[in-house]
């Protein structure tokens, strides 16, 4: 018996990859977090699954119900929103399976981040502008942050900023980073990236708190930072007819010439 934990992605049921909807479609028990995932995911569950909404559950309840699975050697696909590595609270779980011995196994899913940059058919990062994507969120009830992880802190490297959990603390994301990046900086908030009443609302820095409505309170990702901007025209070397590099050699000299003669 093993639990399968599986990111069911942004919300687009299309957004599942192939192994976790594999693996669903295998499984006689599947558990998942029903205010975030899709009910359409469910679609792939066997016929007579027994499928539980762990919403309305605490931790304790959500290991009886793997555990009453274990017992009954059945397989089960534990479905978290997004991708696993961050704020899943997968962390705990699997800690009270390794004390019962329940093995288990992780696939992951398109984070909410990528989804929200497709959404903008933007790149997070562009060559001279920003090179690095700040994954965090402001102060919430259910996890403190730690000391060091201010947003003031973040904002001072220039990085392309992506708030999650934040949208409900405009006011504090717009003063904490107005020094930093300035009132004119692109922003982005994208509500409930990739499903059916997914909005768009972008904006500069300063206008933040006035752009967005008390319509939007929650599963909401703000993207910050001047990659978001309009009519950046700087290019990477990726491309570029003049950059050596290993699979496309400039001149007999190179260095990747004798490598590319030695691989044909």
């Amino acid at each position: 018996m093993t639990v399968h934990f599986i990111g069911a992605g942004p919300g687009a049921p299309d957004l599942l990859t192939l192994r976790g909807r594999d693996l669903i479609a295998a499984c006689p028990v599947c558990l998942y977090a029903g205010s975030l995932v899709p009910e359409a995911v469910l679609a792939h569950c066997p016929k007579g699954a027994r499928i539980v909404n762990t919403a309305p559950l605490d931790l304790d309840a959500i290991i009886a119900e793997i555990a009453a699975a274990h017992e009954a050697g059945q397989d089960v696909a534990r479905l978290h929103s997004g991708d696993l590595s961050v704020w899943s609270a997968m962390g705990e779980q699997l800690r009270r399976l390794d004390a019962l011995g329940i093995s288990y196994d992780v696939t992951p899913g398109v984070p909410s981040f990528a989804a929200a940059a497709a959404a903008l058919a933007t790149e997070l990062t562009v060559p001279e502008i920003a090179q690095s994507v700040v994954l965090t969120r402001t102060q919430g009830r259910a996890s403190p942050m730690p000391a060091g992880e201010s947003l003031c802190n973040f904002a001072a490297t220039g990085a392309t900023l992506a708030l999650h959990l934040s949208v409900g603390q405009l006011e504090k994301v717009q003063t904490d980073l107005l020094p930093h990046y300035g009132a004119d900086c692109p922003v982005a908030v994208v509500y409930r990236a990739s499903w059916p009443d997914q909005r768009v609302i972008r904006c500069a820095l300063g206008d933040l708190t006035q752009a967005v409505d008390d319509s939007i309170s929650r599963t909401a990702l703000i993207l910050v930072g001047p990659a978001l901007g309009a009519g950046l025209t700087a290019e990477s070397q990726l491309y570029s007819a003049e950059y050596d590099r290993r699979y496309r050699p400039q001149s007999a000299d190179s260095p990747w010439a004798e490598w590319q003669h030695g691989d044909d």
